[in-house]
C-alpha cells in the first residue's frame, strides 16, 4: 500500500500530521494524525453542548492519549484504545458503532443476551445522529494536543467549555515523561520564574510591582535583579543583591580603559563596592548608586547623572567655583570612552562585585583582580566581628 503525510495547520490551533494508507488489492484504508508539536505544559478538557446538525458537524482532533465521553449514554473511548484521528463528532460516534458492529455475528453465536444489550446501545449511539435529544461530547486529553473546533472563532462560543489543568503524575507517567520522585527544588524553580510583589512607588507612593529574578552570571556567582516599574508616574529603578554569602577575601578589581570596546563590559557593582578612577581624581564610595548590573558605561552614565542631579553642586545653593569644577569634571567623565586612556578600580570588602572578563576563560591582558585580607575596620562595616557562626548554640548546664 501507500501511505501518504500531510502537514496543516488548523485555524486557531497547531499545527498537525495526518498520515492516509490505501491498498489497492483490498481497498482498505485508514487516516491518523500526530500532533507535530511538543506536549504542552498543561492538559486540555473541551466540554461542547451538541444541540444541532452544525453540531455535528464541528472537527475534532482526538489524539491517542485522549478519552472522549458521552455522559448522557455513560459511554467512554478509553486512552490508547484508537489511534489519533482527525474527524468531526459525528465521525467519533461512526467510528465507535463499527467497532462495537465488528465483533457482533460472533457474540450472536456465544452469548446472544450480550449481543442484544450492545445492539441496544448501537441504537442509541444512531439516535444521537439523528438529534433526537441533545448531550454533551467531553475530550479529556492530558498531552493538550486534543481540539474540538469553534465555529465563532475568534469570538466565544457559549456551546464549548475548555478547560487547561495539570497533569497528575499519573498522567505524565502514562505520557512518557520523566516523573521526579523528589521534591522540587526551590531554588531551582526560582532560576527559572520571575517573581512579582507588590510594593510602593518610592517617588509618588502609588500602588506598583517589583519583579524579581535570579540571573546566573558567567564565570562568577548566582545575583538577585529587583527592578521596579510605577505606571501612575513612569518611575522605574532596578537594583542588584548578592545571591551568595560574603567572600572569605575582598576584591580589587582593576581595568585599564584602552579601547571604546571596553565600555560594553558587564559590570556587577554591590552596595558594598567603592568604584575609583585614578586619572581624574574621582572617588564613589560604598553604598553610594546601591547594587548595579549594567555595563562601564551605564555605570559611568549614573555616576555623571548622581553628580548632574545633586542640588547641593550644581542647584542654586552651589557656588560658581565649584559649579566649574564639576562642569569641568564631567566633561572629563564623558571623555572616558575607550579614546582617553584611565584605570577603573572597583574595590569590594565583601567580595561580590564582578567586572566582565571578555577573554574568558582565559586571562584579560587589561584586567587585574586581587584578593586581600580584609581589616578589622571593614569587617566592622560589614558586620563580621560580631557574627558567631560556630558554637552560638547555648552550653547546656553540667550536671553534678
Amino acid at each position: 500500500g501507500v501511505t501518504r503525510l500531510l502537514l496543516t495547520r488548523i485555524p486557531f490551533f497547531k499545527e498537525i500530521i495526518v498520515s492516509s494508507f490505501s491498498c489497492d488489492s483490498c481497498s482498505w484504508s485508514n487516516t491518523e494524525i500526530q500532533s507535530a508539536g511538543r506536549i504542552q505544559e498543561q492538559g486540555v478538557r473541551y466540554a461542547l453542548a451538541v444541540t444541532s446538525r452544525q453540531d455535528m458537524n464541528r472537527e475534532v482532533v482526538k489524539t491517542d492519549c485522549a478519552t472522549a465521553r458521552i455522559p448522557e449514554l455513560d459511554f467512554e473511548i478509553p486512552a490508547f484504545s484508537q489511534k489519533g484521528v482527525l474527524t468531526t463528532i459525528e465521525g467519533i460516534i461512526d467510528r465507535a458503532v463499527a467497532g462495537l458492529e465488528q465483533d457482533q455475528p460472533a457474540r450472536r453465536a456465544t452469548d446472544e443476551e450480550v449481543a442484544g444489550k450492545i445492539d441496544e446501545f448501537i441504537g442509541k449511539l444512531r439516535q444521537l445522529k439523528e438529534m433526537s435529544s441533545p448531550f454533551t461530547f467531553i475530550i479529556d486529553d492530558p498531552s493538550g494536543n486534543s481540539f474540538v473546533e469553534n465555529p465563532h472563532a475568534p469570538r466565544r462560543d457559549d456551546a464549548l467549555v475548555v478547560t487547561h489543568y495539570r497533569r497528575t503524575p499519573q498522567q505524565a507517567a502514562m505520557l512518557g515523561l520523566e516523573v521526579d520522585a523528589k521534591p522540587p527544588d526551590a531554588a531551582e524553580d526560582l532560576r527559572d520564574e520571575v517573581l512579582q510583589f507588590n510594593t510602593n512607588c518610592p517617588e509618588c507612593n502609588a500602588p506598583a510591582s517589583t519583579n524579581m529574578k535570579v540571573v546566573q552570571i558567567p564565570h562568577f556567582k548566582e545575583v538577585i535583579i529587583m527592578a521596579t516599574n510605577c505606571d501612575s508616574c513612569g518611575h522605574r529603578t532596578n537594583e542588584v543583591k548578592s545571591g551568595g554569602a560574603i567572600e572569605p577575601q575582598g576584591t580589587r578589581i582593576t581595568l585599564r580603559i584602552t579601547d571604546p570596546s571596553d565600555m560594553t563590559r558587564d559590570i556587577l557593582k554591590s552596595e558594598t563596592c567603592s568604584v575609583e578612577i585614578p586619572e581624574l581624581e574621582f572617588e564613589l564610595g560604598m553604598g553610594a548608586l546601591g547594587g548595579k548590573f549594567t555595563t562601564l558605561e551605564g555605570l559611568l552614565k549614573d555616576i555623571r547623572d548622581l553628580v548632574e542631579r545633586n542640588p547641593f553642586t550644581l542647584g542654586d545653593s552651589s557656588t560658581p567655583s565649584r559649579t566649574g569644577k564639576l562642569q569641568e569634571f564631567i566633561g572629563k567623565l564623558q571623555e572616558v570612552n575607550g579614546k582617553t586612556k584611565a584605570h577603573f578600580i572597583m574595590d569590594d570588602p565583601a567580595g561580590n562585585s564582578y567586572l566582565q572578563n571578555v577573554y574568558a576563560p582565559e586571562e584579560d591582558p587589561e584586567l587585574r583582580v586581587e584578593r586581600y585580607e580584609r581589616t578589622f575596620e571593614q569587617n566592622e562595616d560589614l558586620g563580621l566581628n560580631d557574627m558567631k557562626t560556630e558554637g552560638y548554640e547555648p552550653e547546656s548546664a553540667s550536671g553534678p
